[in-house]
């Protein structure tokens, strides 16, 4: 009989505060939090005290709500690194954003949708309004718009009802998901193998993003390349455009992915 390691109780009951605000997914009143943890607020306050003090957890001033903090989201994107795909990838988006002169990420599916893990820019600073950790939303960036072309209907269809990327950039509360129009726009980035952005949802920055496969077929990562509207092509052959085909299809190679039929959803 394998003898259990003496463990520190006290961290395994405050874990379960840790718990309660990742299965919510926002942030949450100490009421609320010390319920959903099944203890008395007055038990899990001094747990959120010091665990606020090293960074896993984080209290908003003006609500008093605490949420996920810098070193919990420091832990979660180590972890996605390590994932393969994300592996494989980071050098191969340093070479291409160099190459084409522009800034290249990495985005994953994470709890809140579209998650950027990784973001190279060329050997000249280039200027873009996002950071390791941003969230991207589903319809109204090209980055979301290659997950939502290419992942199972029920699972876009279903994080589209429920809003779970309401809190990523360029977000639009009043998107219209089951149109005519968002309908033709996902079948257009099937069709083309990228998603593209001009000038929106970020004014003056154009991107092409690109679906990378895994063995079965599903979408294991997305490739975004995105750069300033003066110096960015957008023309659907253009040599960004190339390059980041090329990019995403050798990385899928990698991954075992054959060209055949490829996960396909729309709303």
């Amino acid at each position: 009989m394998t003898r259990e390691s003496r463990g520190i109780q006290s961290i395994e009951v405050g874990g379960e505060l840790l718990r309660a605000l990742a299965r919510s997914g926002e942030p949450m009143m100490l009421r609320d939090l010390a319920r959903e943890a099944g203890m008395p607020p007055a038990k899990a306050h001094p747990y959120l005290v010091s665990f606020s003090r090293i960074g896993l957890i984080e209290q908003d001033e003006a609500t008093g709500r605490y949420e996920i903090g810098a070193l919990a989201l420091e832990l979660g994107l180590i972890s996605l690194r390590r994932l393969s795909a994300v592996r494989i990838a980071t050098p191969r988006i340093a070479t291409l954003a160099d190459g084409i002169s522009h800034a290249v990420s990495l985005s994953v599916w994470g709890t809140h949708g579209p998650t950027v893990v990784r973001l190279e820019e060329p050997s000249h600073p280039v200027h873009i309004a996002m950071r390791v950790g941003s969230v991207v939303a589903l319809l109204e960036t090209a980055t979301g718009r290659a997950f939502a072309a290419f992942m199972p209907p029920n699972a876009v269809k279903s994080a589209l009802e429920s809003g779970l990327d309401r809190l990523g950039v360029g977000y639009n509360p009043k998107r219209a998901p089951a149109s005519a129009k968002t309908a033709e726009m996902l079948a257009e980035v099937r069709s083309r193998g990228l998603a593209r952005a001009i000038g929106d949802p970020l004014p003056g920055v154009n991107a092409f993003a690109a679906p990378v496969f895994d063995h079965a077929g599903h979408v294991a990562l997305v490739i975004t390349a995105m750069g300033p509207e003066g110096t960015f092509d957008v023309d659907w052959d253009s040599t960004i455009a190339a390059a980041l085909r090329g990019c995403a299809n050798e990385i899928s190679r990698q991954l075992g992915h054959n060209g055949g039929p490829r996960g396909a959803g729309a709303p």
